[in-house]
């Protein structure tokens, strides 16, 4: 049995058992409070430079399969539990967490407070973090040095175009770390999607000739990514264009929006959101450490149509003049709940109506 530590950035220090790949790691530490779901957030490209905290207390109960991963690596830089199921019990199980975090290369503790470490973070708001094998010298001083957003987003997106489906209705993901829920989600509502990196340029894209775009979730500081604000404003006034997480960030500050950083996130799936034009109450899967400034929202161009019960922050925006839908939640819903996936069924409703309007147009 080897002992570890996450020591954080404030001093304090959280001792438990090593798991996964015996090597040291640095990351933003973060907590997510869903009870199921690990898989997907282990592998979800928005979790990128973060160790995550998962405070459900027995995680690896139903074991790692193949159906459940949002993309083909784990993400995270780090994991920290209570208790480690080492013998799942499911039908679909064909792996143990311990094997895939050595598989990944992933390296992480079990056996820690997690309820001490979460009332920390948020004291102290989300902090950085580090996972030491071994106790280090009291004069040692730890580094806690961080990749910026375009590191993250590189290392998680596609390099090369990638298609599949085969539906009449095309939809282009420009991916900044896209789950693979959404895909599947389009390709079941009908649609053709072609994935393309964040680089991708807005003539590259028109000649792909999409019907819509998803500016999709990712990792990082969205303020980080101003480089490709333009394309992202020209790409949405082009097409009908939904945004989700750090796209729906994206597409506000490419007009003009102000973005900033909550003090621990919202990260779970049992997030309150309210639809301001019905007065609904939805329950939400959430995994964003930043907020749309809702006093930056120009109103006179967008609407605000969600927000969140709790702090009242920013949820989604809709253009009053262009197809343009942005939501902070993920109606995709893996893992969590599925009352918002109506946003993505809406979005290909409302694609494949324009496409028959442009097309009657042509006649």
């Amino acid at each position: 049995m080897t002992k570890g530590q996450l020591v954080l950035e404030t001093g304090e220090v959280f001792s438990g058992e090593w798991i996964g790949y015996r090597g040291e790691c640095v990351g933003e530490v973060v907590f997510n409070t869903s009870m199921t779901g690990y898989q997907e957030m282990l592998t979800d490209p928005s979790y990128a430079g973060q160790i995550i905290t998962l405070t459900y207390p027995i995680i690896g109960t139903y074991g790692i399969n193949q159906e459940d991963s949002e993309s083909n690596h784990l993400q995270v830089a780090g994991v920290i539990m209570n208790d480690l199921c080492e013998e799942p019990n499911h039908f679909q199980s064909q792996a143990t967490v311990t094997e895939i975090l050595k598989k990944h290369r992933i390296s992480g503790l079990k056996n820690v407070d997690t309820r001490s470490l979460v009332v920390a973070i948020r004291k102290h708001g989300t902090i950085k973090g580090k996972l030491v094998l071994e106790k280090p010298f009291p004069d040692y001083k730890h580094e806690f040095i961080l990749s910026d957003a375009k590191k993250l987003v590189q290392q998680v997106a596609v390099t090369s175009m990638v298609q599949t489906g085969a539906g009449s209705c095309h939809i282009v993901i420009v991916d900044f770390g896209y789950k693979k829920s959404m895909v599947h989600f389009l390709v079941n509502e009908g649609c053709k999607v072609t994935i393309v990196p964040y680089y991708y340029d807005i003539e590259a894209i028109k000649a792909l000739n999409p019907d819509g775009i998803l500016i999709s979730n990712g990792p990082g500081n969205p303020s980080e990514l101003q480089i490709y604000f333009p394309k992202i404003r020209a790409v949405a006034e082009s097409f009908p264009t939904l945004g989700i997480c750090l796209g729906h960030q994206l597409i506000a500050l490419a007009y003009g929006a102000k973005t900033e950083k909550l003090p621990f996130g919202h990260r779970g799936a049992n997030h309150p959101v309210k639809d301001l034009q019905t007065g609904k109450i939805n329950i939400t899967a959430q995994n964003h450490g930043y907020v749309v400034n809702r006093e930056s929202v120009n109103e006179s161009v967008f609407q605000l149509t969600f927000q969140h019960v709790h702090d009242n922050s920013v949820e989604g925006m809709k253009h009053k003049q262009l197809p343009i839908t942005t939501v902070q939640f993920h109606p995709e819903a893996h893992p969590g709940p599925r009352d918002t996936t109506y946003i993505l069924t809406d979005f290909v409703q409302q694609v494949k109506q324009l496409k028959e309007e442009y097309l009657w147009e042509k006649v």
